[in-house]
């Protein structure tokens, strides 16, 4: 195992009717700005609760952040936050609106073009304001971590910014509050989660014995209870497992001491800058092929990953790993994930455009092991058509 640090200071609030708790956890004499997503957190009356719970403050709002939250749109809200006396943000939604705010907590007091805060990868935060969430959507685990993905369309780009600097400060996690998803966002919500796991999981041994264990203790669970958490939408116990899997999955204890890949995300997000196809689907089309390309060096690990998650254990390596990838590709494509780029009208010459994307943004040594150059995401791109 190698050396690491771990700091987490997000405090979880989680359960049935907590958002009340806002009450306590925002500070009596802030200026709050609400930041949301389209029409459902006000359909779903979570809003209404969360207004209620801040009566005593002076609240604002920002409404319409996309499911790919873009610079653009957070430009806004920057702005609306440096012509206003707002000091404490308040996210209510899912990853995209939890990563947007993220953005425009670094922003606003960021001196020079905001985007450079995403070229250089959140490495030149020098602080933010301070934030809160009240999430609606389990998948990305952005409410327990210090990670944003901010899309560019004008750009045509997708990156990342990570800084201690915007690890929120407490998050409320209930789980009734997603009983109105969509079942598309729940499906995808399981598979951004399993793949995040996957990314920190799947690379090469290195006696992470804990972090082995966390992890495929949660894949598992995902596996146990994806397709319940779309058939049976009002199941609390099965959204609250969902809802902690998703965050539990990229809070940094899976990752601590062991090698990341995160080539699938690099790539998916190419796919998602170019094309507008949900990040957690983009995940589904790449994943499969990379294990395939990697095979040998993941050997090790695909091995353990097919009889400790899936129990495979019969034939042969090379046909334990087959079934360990096949095993994969049909449970996203059970939660109804298409995990092909033929699926989505996509073909050679759209290879050769995301290939383009990488280079442009510098991704052009990715992996666990930094040998992902472009021809072999070249190589998975095409083994995913």
């Amino acid at each position: 195992m190698r050396n690491f640090e771990y700091y987490n200071p997000t405090k979880i609030i989680f359960g049935k009717d907590t958002i009340g708790r806002l009450d306590d956890l925002v500070p009596r004499d802030a200026r709050v700005l609400i930041l949301y997503g389209g029409s459902s957190a006000e359909k779903s009356g979570t809003l209404d609760e969360v207004r209620r719970a801040l009566a005593d403050r002076s609240i604002r709002e920002f409404g319409g952040i996309e499911a790919n939250p873009t610079y653009e749109t957070m430009m806004k809200a920057v702005e609306l936050v440096r012509n206003s006396e707002v000091d404490f943000l308040l996210a209510v939604g899912g990853g995209s609106v939890i990563d947007g705010t993220k953005f425009v907590a670094a922003a606003v007091n960021f001196e020079g073009e905001p985007w450079h805060i995403l070229e250089e990868h959140g490495r030149n935060i020098r602080g933010a304001l301070p934030f809160g969430t009240v999430l609606t959507l389990p998948a990305t685990g952005s409410e327990m971590n210090e990670v944003a993905v901010i899309t560019n369309k004008a750009k045509q780009a997708k990156l990342d910014l990570i800084s201690s600097f915007v690890f929120p400060r407490f998050s409320i996690l209930d789980p009734t509050k997603t009983y109105t998803l969509p079942l598309r966002q729940v499906a995808n919500g399981v598979v951004d989660a399993f793949i995040h796991i996957i990314e920190q999981y799947l690379t090469y041994p290195a006696n992470g014995m804990v972090q082995d264990r966390l992890a495929e203790g949660l894949l598992q669970t995902l596996i146990e209870i994806g397709a319940q958490a779309i058939n049976s939408p009002d199941d609390y116990d099965v959204r609250a497992n969902l809802m902690w899997v998703a965050t539990s999955a990229l809070n940094g204890l899976v990752g601590a001491g062991v090698p990341q890949d995160w080539s699938t995300h690099m790539i998916g997000h190419e796919l998602t800058a170019l094309y507008g196809i949900d990040h957690a689907r983009t995940l589904a089309i790449i994943l499969p092929a990379n294990l395939q390309i990697h095979r040998e060096s993941k050997r090790g690990k695909l091995l353990q990953y097919g009889e400790r998650v899936w129990g495979i254990t019969s034939g042969n390596e090379e046909q334990r790993i087959d079934q360990a990838i096949a095993h994969t590709r049909s449970f996203f494509e059970n939660l109804g994930l298409q995990t092909r780029l033929s699926d989505y009208n996509l073909g050679v010459d759209d290879i050769e455009r995301v290939i383009a994307q990488l280079e442009a943004h510098g991704m052009t040594q990715l992996g666990e092991n930094g040998d992902v150059t472009l021809e072999i995401s070249r190589q998975i791109l095409q083994a995913s058509l």
